[in-house]
């Protein structure tokens, strides 16, 4: 198996796809929840974590699947021919469907189609990618999934403004193209063309919790962690912004941009970086830089938070929160892009998908259990946004201790030749 820039960029559309659609849903379902259909804010937010309580139950069941399904096309390829065009039509509905029971019924059927797929694509990645190279090709993955997001919120919002629909129907034909790329062009390797009994799933986990290494087990809960602390930021900063800092909503969201734009800027590097100086050590230096930085916006008063440093180009203004947000960007792709990697290289090539799943399984489980416990914090403090800045860093020290205890799923040569 030989490392291919054009092949990963190439699969990196599937991913593409996947971020286009999250971004836009994200964007705008709310809007018609409100507009629409007059519901009410709680009501709204619980619609809005559908999406990782559908991926928590259908995404690690879907990978171990996936690991024992052979057909002519391979293992992954007809999750990926039946998820994605099924998703495009339910997406492509969302916004004519004129009654809550069909907009309901559309949002549902495109929750899990996308959980569908989106566990095989990203396991297409290691199946085709030799161990070592598995950082970078993660950092190419997830640079195509930012340019997806970047062009789902500024095409996306130039098209709104047209016509609500026309967003989820450029949504829905790039992942109809992006789903066609990936099979047009991507081969899944042939040595798995035997069914051989793997362990599920549930057995994975059951084996990960009595390995007596517990590395896997480290890494996995440190996942957890990270993304808890990660999302102080990710779904709470427009609020913290406008009731700390002071600032207006689109200026809230604006900033968040800044650290979205340079993950996505520095997602290639960091994979390199990851392959240079090892997958622990990356992530350990991104993590312990994240857990500084948010424990500088908490010390920092939002009168110097706010301090207006000048304008760029794209970027717009840029306080000095924006610095902290655009280093926040830095850190978290050292530590997101060399995670996938190091999952996978901790099991055989014939169970990518599984451990793709368990890697998701814990991901998600933080990202419904986050934004419940920043909330409580938030409200026992007195709607003090500002206190999510000093506990997110908490959580970044307990990742940082979990991973000083990893000692496998660095990269390996072995599979390379």
């Amino acid at each position: 198996m030989k490392f291919n820039y054009g092949k990963i960029f190439l699969l990196g559309f599937g991913f593409f796809g996947v971020s286009v659609i999250w971004g836009v849903y994200n964007a705008f379902v709310p809007i018609f929840l409100a507009e629409k259909f007059h519901l009410a804010p709680i009501m709204i937010g619980f619609f809005m974590t559908l999406d990782n309580i559908a991926a928590l139950f259908i995404q690690p069941p879907v990978g171990a699947w996936s690991d024992q399904l052979r057909t002519p096309i391979g293992r992954r390829m007809p999750f990926i021919l039946i998820g994605a065009p099924l998703g495009a039509l339910a997406f492509g509905l969302i916004p004519v469907a004129a009654i809550l029971p069909l907009f309901v019924a559309c949002t549902s059927t495109l929750l899990l189609s996308m959980a569908m797929w989106r566990t095989p694509v990203v396991a297409l990645m290691p199946d085709i990618t030799p161990s070592e190279y598995r950082s970078q090709a993660n950092g190419i993955i997830n640079f195509m999934g930012g340019i997806g997001a970047i062009i789902s919120f500024l095409g996306g919002s130039a098209l709104y403004k047209i016509s609500p629909a026309f967003p989820f129907w450029m949504g829905s034909a790039l992942v109809i193209i992006a789903a066609l790329l990936v099979f047009a062009f991507i081969k899944e390797p042939k040595e798995f063309g035997e069914r051989e009994k793997q362990p599920g799933m549930l057995e994975s986990l059951r084996e990960v919790l009595a390995d007596n290494d517990k590395s896997a087990l480290r890494l996995l809960t440190a996942i957890f962690f990270w993304f808890l602390g990660y999302t102080a930021i990710e779904a709470f900063f427009t609020l913290y912004a406008k009731n700390y800092l002071g600032l207006n909503e689109a200026d809230g969201s604006r900033l968040l941009g800044h650290l979205s734009l340079f993950f996505v800027l520095f997602a290639l590097l960091a994979g390199f970086i990851g392959s240079r100086i090892g997958r622990r050590v990356t992530i350990s230096i991104g993590i312990l830089l994240m857990a500084s930085l948010l424990a500088g916006m908490y010390i920092l008063p939002p009168a110097t938070l706010t301090t207006v440093l000048g304008k760029a180009p794209i970027l717009g203004t840029i306080p000095v929160v924006s610095l902290f947000l655009m280093a926040a960007g830095v850190s978290w792709s050292l530590i997101n892009i060399n995670s996938l990697p190091m999952v996978v290289d901790m099991t055989t090539p014939a169970r990518i998908g599984t451990f793709t799943g368990l890697y998701y399984l814990f991901s998600t489980l933080s990202a419904i259990a986050g934004p419940n416990v920043n909330g409580m914090l938030i409200q026992f403090t007195g709607n003090n946004y500002n206190s999510i800045m000093l506990v997110a860093p908490v959580f970044m020290i307990i990742a940082l201790l979990l991973m000083l205890g990893v000692k496998r799923g660095e990269a390996s040569t072995a599979d390379s030749q």
